[in-house]
């Protein structure tokens, strides 16, 4: 979308963060209560716009020492093609800030971003953390497809169903849902041993089929509530669930690590900060009316790890087309970005293990880094289809670290490789409205306190069992 204004690359943002990790919201919601989720949901999307900004002006200190190096190479290309005793021309000095200082012009992965501000150790850490967060989306994405046509396929009431219960006469449900997965990896995971190109118009019409869903789903909570035929009652709060609640939560509001493909196409990048607030608040207005209606339409028990699985009933929705739409929804939808961030996965394992000047075998190249790509998350999938536990453990620990840890200390580096490079130079114009350093030790310790938390959360329930 290069050159468009800054209210199209916001609506360009909202549907980025609004995805998969929505459709696992109610029920986590209805697990940890609707006042302890709604306060979290709140606290999580303020925190997320924090390092959002943290990355956007990260972005500008990266553009301008990009800026500074070209100014640099100027400056010897004109004193090497001026005669000796030929008076030297002035070169406008940095200090004074060109106009290219400090705007986002370039497009500058978080990766670039990285080997810019981080040492080497630094560096690896970040790709190390990208990529275990990529293969949690992965295994979400494998798990998801065969889950969704596995209920689709063999629900035939309105209850809840074991992993033992019948499916096909002989085949029970779990056996189905390793089926599908089967399908599914032989369909798709060819697509990780090539590039994937020209997805545009397909991302277009998933778009457009994502919030489709989400209106009609919207729409038939409110009406069954409006009716009378609400079933939910959620608790007020309900501890237990917090540790899976934080999980989803941050997983949702994950944006940071796609920020320079959104921002740097904008062509007005005034009040970009402000506008990107507002972004968040509609955000949060459109994860609230999901996830309360449907906590309040659907019994607490009764809601599954993919919200969209409780239209695929007929009780629900009575029309057959629609009924089988909602049900099958993640699946073209996430079918779509499964290759995508498979080839992003093997592509940062690349870069992990690059070496200046050197070229992998071709064997290495096209086999060892697909397949290493590939088969955990499909080994994940195979053991488990909880899409909240994996969503929660996802987005706390890999999640944590991209949406908090990385533009932390992003934005501490380039505020000092900033100073260090322009002295007394222009101040950064795209700089966080959260400039004390108070607010980068508050993100650092609000991540160190929730990996510890869910740590011995999960460490007391394994305890328990």
């Amino acid at each position: 979308f290069s050159g468009e204004v800054t209210e199209v690359g916001l609506v360009y943002m909202f549907n980025l963060i609004v995805g998969t990790g929505a459709l696992t919201m109610p029920k986590a919601f209805a697990t940890a209560g609707w006042l302890v989720s709604l306060v979290l949901l709140v606290f999580l999307g303020f925190m997320s716009y924090v390092t959002t900004t943290f990355v956007m002006e990260a972005m500008a200190a990266a553009n301008a020492r990009l800026c500074w190096k070209r100014m640099e190479r100027h400056k010897v290309g004109a004193t090497a093609a001026v005669p000796p005793l030929t008076p030297r021309p002035k070169v406008p000095s940095q200090r004074r800030g060109p106009p290219c200082v400090f705007e986002i012009t370039d497009r500058i992965e978080m990766g670039q971003m990285a080997s810019m501000f981080f040492n080497k150790v630094g560096v690896n850490l970040f790709y190390v953390c990208i990529i275990i967060y990529l293969y949690g989306d992965l295994a979400i994405y494998a798990a998801a497809v065969p889950v969704s046509l596995m209920q689709v396929t063999c629900m035939e009431d309105g209850r809840q169903h074991n992993d033992t219960d019948q499916c096909w006469g002989p085949v029970r449900r779990i056996d189905a849902y390793r089926i599908y997965l089967a399908a599914f990896t032989l369909l798709l995971g060819p697509f990780t041993f090539f590039n994937v190109q020209k997805t545009k118009y397909l991302q277009i019409v998933t778009s457009l089929m994502r919030w489709i869903a989400f209106v009609i789903m919207i729409i038939v909570a409110l009406t069954r509530i409006g009716r009378g035929q609400g079933e939910g009652h959620p608790p007020l709060a309900e501890l237990s669930g917090v540790r899976n609640l934080f999980g989803v939560c941050v997983y949702s509001f994950m944006c940071q690590h796609s920020l320079p493909s959104l921002i740097t196409p904008i062509s007005s990048k005034r009040h970009l900060a402000l506008l990107v607030f507002l972004d968040y608040g509609l955000i949060l207005a459109f994860y609230s009316l999901l996830a309360f209606t449907a906590i309040f339409c659907f019994r607490g028990d009764a809601l599954m790890d993919m919200y969209t699985l409780n239209f695929a009933r007929s009780d629900v929705v009575s029309l057959p087309l629609l009924r089988y739409f909602l049900g099958l929804f993640p699946v073209f939808t996430i079918s779509t970005n499964f290759p995508i961030i498979a080839v992003t996965l093997r592509n940062n394992w690349k870069t992990l293990f690059h070496r200046e000047g050197g070229t992998y075998p071709w064997v290495v190249d096209r086999v060892a880094f697909p397949t290493i790509t590939l088969v955990p998350p499909i080994l994940v999938a195979f053991c488990t289809h909880d899409l909240e536990a994996l969503v929660g453990v996802t987005g706390a620990y890999a999640g944590n670290g991209i949406q908090y840890v990385i533009p932390a200390f992003l934005v501490y580096c380039s505020r000092r490789d900033s100073r260090l490079a322009a002295g007394g130079g222009p101040p950064n114009r795209h700089a966080s409205p959260f400039r004390h350093t108070f607010w980068v030790g508050f993100v650092l310790a609000w991540a160190l306190f929730c990996f510890l938390f869910v740590t011995a959360n999960i460490v007391l329930s394994e305890t328990k069992l």
